[in-house]
Order: structure tokens, then sequence, then C-alpha cells
């Protein structure tokens, strides 16, 4: 004979207890890992700082200390894109991730140590390793007696030192130093701006003195002799005219090369459509030229991406051994894109401190972007962006 089974109670209920429940919330029990995880953490952060900072500190009566703290300071970066992961995975406290350094833009080795030292994210991390030692503490020691001593308040006390960790996360972990890090690029990319206009004068200097001055000082001569030779031989002072003629045509001529070098008419009066299709026309090999402008851009961009595409397809014409080229340029919703690309032998790189590297800097200083893709063997593709500003804001901006 089976014996009966239990009777079922109220609304089916079998009378077996519930299933047994946590008292928190996964949330919760997040909140308390994290602060329970706060001590060893903070201890390592701690150590890492002030063992960093006393070395590279006395080290830096010697070549050593500034590169170690540089160092220590890329380091102290990489801490804190750990420390915005455990907050984002455990507070659900999503920190923005600060950009990384510029140092492909920075050159030489002093402006890339320089650039380290000066990041304020290197720095509010370091400090962030310095403070979380006593805080750590505090959150572990709490944690661990509230864990068997203070339930009842647990969830409670978990939820304000987790608010906390929140804040200094907020302070020291998020990228609130755009503003400070985008003033040292662009007084950088001042720098580089006045270095290229100061080059570019004293290549003005150089072609005046060494071309048309020099053509006019022999043209000067050349007519006083014939002045002397005017009554007493008038065959050779005319040759000697005829000849200071020829000398003065061929001044002039340096001097309007010299003034369309420095800002060609055809660019100013008809924009980059005929001034591009002109420096194409000249290049040794054909090219294929796309020009596709809603309208013409600020002078200042009109003009550093005509002096762009004339380098780049003077590049070509004297190591490219190229047959053909392209020249596309066109306006996307906030960029003027301009791509060159040659069937050459490629092999260009802007590292090797060519006029690429120039090119780079130059299109940097105006927030643009220069990007080389050329293997060994070609075929070579240059893109230079540049941010789209209409010629209209800017005459506004003057007046």
């Amino acid at each position: 004979m089976t014996a009966p089974a239990p009777a079922a109670g109220p609304a089916g209920d079998t009378g077996r207890p519930p299933p047994a429940r946590l008292a928190f919330d996964a949330h919760t029990w997040k909140e308390i890992a994290h602060l329970l995880l706060n001590l060893p953490l903070a201890v390592v952060g701690f150590v890492y700082a002030v063992t960093v900072l006393s070395v590279s500190g006395g080290l830096t009566v010697t070549v050593l200390g500034l590169p170690l703290l540089a160092g220590s300071l890329l380091g102290a970066r990489l801490l804190g894109r750990l420390e915005r992961a455990r907050v984002r995975a455990l507070l659900g406290l999503r920190v923005p991730e600060p950009s990384p350094l510029p140092f492909a833009r920075s050159g030489s080795f002093v402006r890339r140590l320089w650039l380290a030292l000066s990041d304020p994210v290197g720095w509010r991390s370091m400090l962030y390793g310095l403070m979380r030692l006593p805080w750590g503490v505090l959150t572990f020691s709490t944690m661990l007696v509230a864990l068997f001593v203070l339930w009842p308040v647990l969830g409670y006390l978990a939820r304000g030192l987790a608010n906390v960790d929140r804040a200094l996360a907020r302070a020291l972990l998020a990228p609130s130093d755009e503003l400070e890090r985008r003033i040292a690029e662009l007084e950088s990319d001042r720098g580089v701006v006045v270095d290229t206009a100061a080059a570019d004068l004293r290549r003005i200097e150089r072609d005046l003195h060494d071309g048309a001055q020099a053509r006019l000082v022999n043209l000067a001569m050349g007519l006083g002799l014939a002045k002397e030779k005017l009554h007493h031989d008038p065959e050779t002072a005319a040759r000697m005219v005829e000849e200071a003629h020829g000398e003065a045509k061929t001044a002039l001529k340096e001097l309007r090369d010299l003034a369309r070098g420095i800002h060609p008419a055809i660019l100013t009066d008809r924009g980059l459509d005929a001034a591009l299709s002109a420096i194409a026309a000249r290049c040794t090999i054909p090219v294929t030229l796309t020009v596709d402008l809603p309208t013409r851009p600020a002078p200042a961009i009109e003009g550093i991406t005509y002096y762009t595409a004339s380098e780049l397809l003077q590049n070509i014409s004297k190591h490219s051994h190229a047959h053909t080229a392209t020249l596309d340029l066109r306006h996307t919703p906030h960029h003027l894109k301009l791509q060159v690309t040659d069937d050459g032998i490629g092999g260009a790189n802007p590292a090797h401190g060519s006029g690429l590297a120039g090119l780079t800097e130059r299109l940097s200083a105006v927030d643009g972007v220069f990007v080389v893709d050329s293997p060994p063997g070609g075929p070579t593709v240059i893109t230079a962006e540049l941010p789209w500003r209409d010629r209209d804001d800017e005459h506004s901006a003057r007046r």
C-alpha cells in the first residue's frame, strides 16, 4: 500500500520551503567584490607609484632619470586603463578612455619625451595609485567586518562606499584633461607652423639672392660697361645692351616663377580645379585628375592642398619611376580629401626625413591627416585629409 501524497497547500503549495536566495542582488555583490579587491590592487598601485617616483627622482641627475620617469607615466596609464575596466565591470560606471598620446606626429625623441612627461593622464593615474592605499584599507576592513557582523546594513555600506569609488574614478581616471592636451597639441602645431614659415622665408631669400638678385647685379654692371663704350665703340655697346636685355627678361621670369611659388595666381583667381590641372599638365608622366568640390574651401586649406598635391606630383616625377598617376580631390561631409596614386616602385616612407615628413607636419598643423601606403614594388597610395572650412565663413571671421 502506497503512502498518500502530501496534501498541496494553498495555490499549489506542496509543503516544501522556498528555494534559498541571497539577500542582495548581483549588482550589490559586484560592488562588494570591488570594495574587497580595492586593498590588493591598491597595494600594487601604491608600490608602483612610490617605487618609480623615488627611483626616477633620484636618477634625474643622470640622463636616465627623465626617460625612466616618462616610461613610468606610460605605465601608470596602463594601470589606469585596468582600473577603468574594473570600474566598468563591477560598478557599472563607463569611464571614457583617454585618447593615446600622438607620438607619431611628435617627430624627435626630445619632443616625444616631453609629450610623455607633460601627460596629464599619466600624472593623474599616478596620483590615483597613491591615494588608493588608505582608501583600500578602509573599504576592505569595512566590508570584511560587515560581511560577518553588520549584515543588515551591508548593502547600504557597499552602496555608499562604491559611490565614493565612482566619484574618485570620474575625478582622476576620466579624460577631463582633453582640453589641456588639446592646448598642448595646438602649441606644438603652432611651433611647426612657425618653423615652416621661417624655412619658407629663408628659401625665398636664398632664391632671390642666388637668382634674380645676381642677374640684376650683372645687368647693372653690363649696362654700366655699355654706357662707357657707347661713344667710342657703339657696336660693342649695342651688343652689351642686347645681352643686358636678355638678362633682364631672365630675371623677370625668375621673379615671376618665385612669385608663383609663393602663391600661384591661378589658384587665387580660378581655384583648385584649374591650379591642379596646371601642375598635372607639368608632370612628366600622364596624370588623371578628378576634382569634385561643391564650392571653394577657405584660402588656407586651399593653399595647403595645392602645395601638398604639387609636392606629391614632384615626388612621383623624381623618384617613383611610375608610368601613370591619378589625383583625386573631393569633398566629404566634413573634410577635403586628396588622394594621389601611382604605379611606381613604391617604398615611400615619411619616417626617412623626406618631403613627406614636412607634408605630415604641415597637415597636422591644421588638424589634417596624412597617410602613406607604399609597399616595396608599389603601387603607392597617399591620402591627405584636411578639415573643410568654407571660404565665406573665414572671410566673415576676419571681418
